[in-house]
């Protein structure tokens, strides 16, 4: 019986932790950036990537499917094929805890207001703000243990 409880407990502080994580999900059809924003994100404190696509269609299916696998949706408005636009779209209904932000090097004054209106709750230029993003990143995944 006394193996029950520790096994419950474990299962219990194993669940408490990973809930703890930020779970980002990339949608860039950049290799490189994939490659380097997976690499930034897994540098910080209770962040972890849980996946990526290349094309609007992939996000859009794997977001849907996935509804509770991620907290955190960094996109990129320019992709092959399809947009961001189309995923920001497919989030908008999301948990409140859910954050969709937009990464990107199209964001003048109009794509922003288009932006803010399909739901992202932030935008950022890939070419100035990756620190701002990834403080940003680092203010939702809370504290260091």
């Amino acid at each position: 019986m006394r193996q029950v409880n520790l096994s419950l407990q474990y299962r219990i502080s194993l669940e408490t932790s990973i809930s703890l994580m930020l779970n980002v999900f990339l949608v860039d059809d950049d290799s490189q950036v994939l490659s380097v924003m997976t690499e930034l994100l897994e540098g910080l404190p209770n962040v972890r990537v849980v996946g990526h696509a290349v094309s609007e269609r992939a996000a859009v299916d794997w977001l849907l499917e996935q509804r509770t696998q991620w907290s955190l949706a960094i996109v990129d408005l320019s992709l092959k094929p399809g947009n961001g636009l189309q995923v920001l779209s497919a989030c908008r209904v999301r948990q409140s805890n859910q954050k969709v932000v937009v990464l990107s090097n199209h964001l003048n004054a109009a794509a922003r207001r288009r932006c803010a209106a399909m739901g992202a709750d932030a935008m950022f230029m890939k070419d100035s703000d990756i620190g701002s993003i990834l403080k940003y990143c680092s203010a939702l995944a809370g504290p260091q243990k």
